[in-house]
């Protein structure tokens, strides 16, 4: 019996547009109205989560940066939060300088509300790759950027892809922290262990709700541990090799409307089973 629904959202919950279409809002809050929890589970930051809460419904809790930030969106309580040391980003920063020239460099802080990024790295990014104006960006020296531990570490070249910079960053073989991406142009350093799947496992326990409860959705590599983890993780139809692999099923892509497809079938398969037990003598 599922009691919770944990789904990324870009590429996955949302159309390109960023939008939430009529059917899926309407099979999120089905979800709701039956007692299921449903939370979001992103690589965004909760400034990010809140410009679509509201058209999908979100009240209550979410996690943001990948796991490492677990917030209620009604209260502004804080659940939990895992920070990438000052002395392994450091270590991250220049090891991977030296070795692919042109690497730049952001520390996201302060509950995903201060962006501290290295000097020139807003003029390469557009306000979809943060959910933010590049002009409030800053540019700063690499120390400045160094100086504190980092909700996340972002990490972006001008040329290489994400899949390419992460080789580069493997080739290191550095320890001390975790390291993603999303389907955006850079790479993602969380503190070592943090996942999506390190984040929800820790709700779950809060909530009482065991793994084997969780239904999850997701398109990206990030996605792939959450997938994994839950007791039942659905790929999207178009989603990465990674989240593809992970998952227990695949659905619809996000323009087909793939999670509110699986949601109707599990609340469907809820009813029927509702309605066979309660004919029991």
């Amino acid at each position: 019996m599922i009691r919770l629904i944990a789904t990324d959202l870009d590429g996955t919950l949302l159309r390109p547009d960023l939008s939430v279409s009529a059917r899926t809002r309407a099979a999120l809050d089905a979800a709701r109205a039956a007692g299921i929890h449903v939370v979001p589970v992103t690589a965004r930051q909760p400034r990010g989560v809140r410009r679509i809460a509201e058209a999908a419904g979100f009240t209550e809790y979410a996690l943001c940066g990948n796991g490492a930030h677990g917030v209620h969106l009604g209260t502004g309580e804080v659940l939990f939060e895992a920070h990438v040391e000052e002395a392994a980003q450091r270590a991250l920063a220049l090891a991977l300088a030296a070795r692919v020239p042109g690497v730049l460099f952001v520390s996201v802080r302060q509950g995903g509300e201060v962006f501290v990024a290295q000097e020139g790295y807003a003029a390469i990014a557009q306000f979809e790759d943060h959910k933010r104006e590049p002009v409030e960006m800053g540019a700063f020296s690499l120390d400045d950027v160094l100086a504190l531990p980092s909700l996340k570490f972002i990490v972006r070249h001008t040329t290489l892809t994400p899949r390419e910079l992460l080789a580069e960053l493997r080739a290191l073989n550095l320890g001390g922290f975790a390291v993603t991406h999303s389907g955006a142009p850079f790479l993602e350093v969380l503190a070592e262990g943090v996942s999506k799947a390190w984040g929800l496992e820790r709700l779950c326990a809060r909530l009482g709700i065991a793994r084997e409860e969780v239904l999850a959705f997701g398109d990206a590599p990030n996605d792939a541990e959450m997938l994994a983890w839950a007791g039942h993780g659905v790929a999207m139809g178009h989603a990465e090799p990674e989240a593809l692999e992970a998952a227990d099923e695949i659905t619809l892509t996000n323009t087909q409307d793939g999670v509110a497809a699986v949601i109707e079938r599990v609340l469907a398969e809820r009813a029927l089973y509702s309605r066979a037990e309660s004919s029991l003598p």
